[in-house]
Parts: C-alpha cells; sequence; structure tokens
C-alpha cells in the first residue's frame, strides 16, 4: 500500500461525507477510509481518527460514542462517530 493521505485530505474527506449527512447524522471513520482507499482500507483507520480528533479539538466537528460527545482531549477506546457541530 502506499503512504496515507495527508491530513488535509483525510480532513477534506470528512467534511464531504459530513456535508452529505443530515443535519444530525454523523459518519464512522471507517466510512472515511474506504472513501479514500477501496482496498486497505482498514490501514487508513488510525490516521482518519487521529485528523477526527483533531478536528474536534479546533472545533470543527463532535466526536461521539453510543450517543454522547467525547471529550477530544480525553482518552478514548472503542468505536466512535463523527458529527457536525
Amino acid at each position: 500500500m502506499s503512504a496515507a493521505p495527508d491530513p488535509a485530505r483525510i480532513a477534506a474527506a470528512i467534511a464531504a461525507l459530513l456535508a452529505a449527512r443530515r443535519e444530525n447524522g454523523s459518519i464512522c471513520p471507517s466510512e472515511v477510509a474506504r472513501h479514500l482507499a477501496a482496498e486497505n482500507w482498514r490501514a487508513l483507520l488510525p490516521s482518519v481518527r487521529a485528523v477526527a480528533i483533531e478536528m474536534a479539538r479546533s472545533g470543527q466537528l463532535r466526536l461521539m460514542q453510543r450517543g454522547r460527545k467525547l471529550d477530544p482531549r480525553e482518552p478514548m477506546r472503542g468505536p466512535i462517530r463523527l458529527a457536525r457541530i
């Protein structure tokens, strides 16, 4: 597999996929990874998650887990969703 997409490309994919969802909708980081790389998308998940956390820290999106907002400054485990502000 080639190198992971740069963070700006990942952020653009996150923004585009969120914009395509209904107002209260959310996306899974795996959707972003699949959008960027149909094959070997799982290898992109750490990069997608890292970019999403940075976007949440800068107020561009919300990180959600089981319907609750996560603090992007705190360690997190398990599946997360990405939602509009």
